[in-house]
């Protein structure tokens, strides 16, 4: 069994797969959007640690390039979604996505 300064990679994966799926529910289950922004990144972080770790784990750096790349798009999502939802929360008086409905008329 192949580790990365004896951790294990299946470890690495399960921790990932558990990120991930915290940030799945928490998308499915949640109205308020700022947690809603949060779960994605959770989800973003996940994939993180999965690339970061295989990189590793192959000696290759591609991986780690490809990071940089997703927390340059994560850092894209939180400048628009922040900027949005203070004009949604300044319009409504909520961050509840029920509230967004309310914007179609």
């Amino acid at each position: 069994m192949q580790t990365l300064h004896n951790i294990p990679i299946h470890l690495y994966l399960i921790l990932s797969s558990v990120l991930f799926a915290i940030g799945v529910f928490g998308v499915l289950l949640r109205r308020n959007a700022i947690i809603i922004f949060m779960c994605i990144e959770l989800m973003l972080n996940a994939v993180n640690l999965l690339l970061v770790a295989f990189a590793a784990f192959l000696g290759d750096t591609q991986g780690q390039v490809f990071v940089f790349f997703i927390m340059a798009v994560a850092a894209a999502e939180v400048a628009v979604g922040l900027a949005l939802l203070t004009m949604i929360y300044r319009n409504t008086g909520s961050v509840d996505i029920e509230t967004l409905n309310k914007l179609k008329n």
